[in-house]
């Protein structure tokens, strides 16, 4: 028996999800280093091979981290939600006053003493997802009362929006609309969902306001910038970065056709600054064509349709609201990245997870992996069990 065979059979689990994560990062070894030989790269003094190398170390780096995390036992993970938003919180504040900054946004902290960054919007949506799955377990018996339900709830996916939205709309939005996918499948009581709706109007209103006033805090002139292009594309002739990321991502795709033009063999990537990150998709396509985009898709669709048979299958509500809602985060981020490749939505600036270069999204992308395969491993096992008895 070969070592990889006895590695399949010792694995716990869902299988499908440990091959989607495993084709995943195999596509983006391909595609990253085909992109690391554009122009930008090259100018910026990365070779395709260093560029290459880095990023397997990361996606190595990665699976040890989903590994670690499907070896612990998914009810670990209840008794911290708490911790991870007392230090998402924490870090997020720290962040907007001292983050490091780039391209005009303060994201990142330097972690000390190796000098590595850390992007905190990524820790904030695996520690809200899992703070949200454990309140809506704790109060599932309240669920209609609002004081004991909703404010438990709605209030700490509110004040992480509040925090992230000042230098990362797009991500904002997503963790606002993925907990309120989470909150509408634990059948939270509608009226809650429309409140929350209402307030989060109210805080998108108060942070643009803010935003006018004080344009060093919030990013009001580029997401109007990106709006104005998205709007525009057709009518203005190219005069901002955005839109050149737009039109340049169009013609890839359309290079692409069906097919596609083999591995390397993309030209947009020359003219694509973010080809190994947010616009990734538009290479894969336009290498890969039609067929290469669906197999991505599908790859994510699949992840999405595996984890909801986990969640049918769950005795216990934590790990099931936990699972979807990791899930979802990522899925509906990998949907947004794409939109924006084919020109559905504005440039949002989210990455491809899995795929998209980048520590730390890797690493916290992983990191829900293996949340998600050990919550499948309590499935599986309370599946037996119940086959032995029965």
């Amino acid at each position: 028996m070969s070592l990889g065979h006895r590695l399949y059979n010792s694995l716990q689990g869902d299988k499908a999800i440990w091959a989607i994560a495993l084709l995943l990062a195999l596509v983006s070894i391909v595609v990253v280093y085909s992109a690391g030989g554009s122009f930008f790269a090259i100018s910026s003094g990365i070779s395709p091979e260093g560029l290459l190398m880095k990023h397997i170390a990361i996606l190595f780096t990665g699976f040890i981290i989903m590994f670690i995390a499907y070896l612990l036992p998914y009810e670990r993970y209840r008794k911290l939600a708490p911790v991870f938003m007392v230090v998402a919180v924490v870090l997020l504040v720290y962040t907007m006053a001292n983050g490091v900054e780039l391209n005009g946004a303060r994201r990142w902290i330097r972690l000390p003493f190796i000098g590595l960054t850390l992007q905190v919007s990524d820790l904030a949506k695996l520690a809200i997802a899992l703070f949200v799955a454990d309140r809506m377990t704790r109060y599932k018996d309240y669920i209609k009362d609002f004081q004991k339900a909703f404010l438990p709830l709605i209030v700490p996916i509110l004040l992480i929006c509040i925090l992230v939205m000042p230098s990362d709309l797009s991500t904002a939005v997503l963790i606002f609309s993925s907990m309120t996918m989470l909150l509408f499948i634990g059948r939270v009581n509608w009226k809650y969902i429309a409140s929350l709706f209402a307030l989060g109007a109210v805080t998108f209103s108060f942070v643009i306001s803010l935003g006018v006033l004080f344009p060093h805090l919030v990013r009001v002139e580029t997401w109007a910038e990106r709006i104005q292009d998205f709007i525009h594309t057709e009518s203005i002739p190219s005069s901002s970065t955005s839109l050149d990321q737009i039109d340049y991502a169009r013609m890839a795709i359309a290079n692409g056709g069906l097919i596609g033009r083999g591995p390397g063999g993309s030209t947009m990537r020359n003219f694509l600054p973010e080809s190994y990150s947010d616009f990734v998709y538009a290479i894969i396509m336009e290498e890969y064509g039609f067929w290469g985009g669906a197999l991505v898709l599908g790859l994510y669709i699949l992840l999405l349709l595996r984890v909801v048979k986990l969640v049918t299958k769950s005795s216990k509500s934590f790990g099931a609201m936990a699972a979807m809602g990791l899930t979802i985060i990522m899925v509906l981020q990998a949907l947004l990245n794409m939109a924006v490749s084919v020109h559905l939505i504005p440039v949002t600036g989210l990455t491809l997870p899995m795929i998209s270069v980048g520590g730390t999204s890797i690493f916290f992308t992983c990191f829900s992996l293996g949340i998600i395969l050990s919550v499948s491993k309590y499935v599986e096992k309370q599946a037996l069990k119940k086959k032995a008895e029965g």
